[in-house]
């Protein structure tokens, strides 16, 4: 495993700088910055219906929208494994029964890719700008960081550390692969959760939860939540985590920040294999060890 740590804001350890990852599912937490840049500047709302279906921006961003995920399609991972080419995304929005929803928004909740899809959708049509563009107009050049990218094509993705499928085509993630240096992805969950990017307002609905149970098997959750675009709650030792675990073909990525009164520290674990708890577990450790002697 490789990882990176910022301490009070100041980035201590710089792991493999020069080597992007895939970033995975802490792209999420990215687009939810994004999309509440746009709340921000009132753009949109929170509590706003979308063009989608009958359901708010909040609601997707917390997984509350009744939708289901292409994960639970078969044919979809078998098609991953045969290296096919992707599906367009109204093709896979068809073979999912999307406009279906799984139960009445607000009144349960799914993890759902489908719905930050329909997030960058929204994202493109407020800004008027391709997805990766209102990226980084909105989130990665106020946080001063310029080595992540937008991976659309296998081409994309030459150069970077992709585990054991090497031969993996981006444009399955239909929200869109972000990959990047483990720094600039600790970098940029801490500068998120600071207030260097979004009023205090913002920060609060952005870390209110829906919990979801009890202790998971395996993880170091012991009462996980999910908020919007960030994985948070507590973990066995006592620390409270908020940031995102990514797992895809080849590997996994978990990026983690706690605040312990005036210290903080943030970090970022890759790992070129598929256990997801036992990446979040390195990062505890990292955490753990780290906010004692700041």
């Amino acid at each position: 495993m490789v990882f990176a740590l910022v301490a009070n804001g100041t980035l201590v350890t710089p792991a493999q700088p020069a080597t992007a990852v895939p970033w995975w599912s802490f792209g999420k937490t990215v687009i939810a910055a994004t999309a509440l840049t746009l709340v921000r500047d009132g753009l949109t709302g929170l509590d706003d219906a979308v063009a989608e279906g009958p359901f708010t921006l909040r609601q997707l961003l917390r997984h509350e929208a009744g939708l289901a995920d292409y994960s639970e399609l078969a044919d979809y991972h078998a098609a991953v494994a045969r290296h096919d080419a992707p599906w367009p995304a109204d093709d896979l929005l068809e073979r999912l029964d999307a406009r279906r929803l799984r139960y009445t928004p607000g009144d349960g909740w799914r993890y759902s890719n489908v719905g930050y899809l329909y997030v960058t959708r929204l994202i493109e049509r407020v800004t008027g700008l391709a997805l990766e563009e209102a990226l980084t107009r909105q989130v990665f050049t106020p946080l001063h960081l310029s080595r992540v990218r937008l991976a659309k094509t296998r081409a994309d993705l030459q150069g970077v550390e992709m585990g054991s499928a090497p031969d993996y085509d981006p444009g399955w993630v239909y929200h869109g692969l972000l990959v990047g240096p483990l720094d600039e992805a600790a970098l940029c969950l801490d500068r998120v959760l600071s207030g260097a990017l979004l009023p205090p307002e913002l920060l609060r609905e952005m870390q209110t939860v829906r919990r979801l149970g009890g202790a998971i098997p395996g993880r170091p959750w012991a009462t996980p939540g999910y908020g919007l675009g960030l994985m948070q709650g507590g973990e066995s030792g006592g620390l409270m985590l908020s940031g995102h675990t990514g797992v895809g073909p080849g590997s996994v990525v978990a990026v983690y920040r706690c605040v312990d009164g005036d210290k903080s520290a943030s970090c970022a674990v890759f790992h070129p294999g598929g256990n997801e708890g036992a990446v979040e577990f390195e990062v505890v450790q990292r955490l753990s060890t780290a906010l004692p002697h700041l």
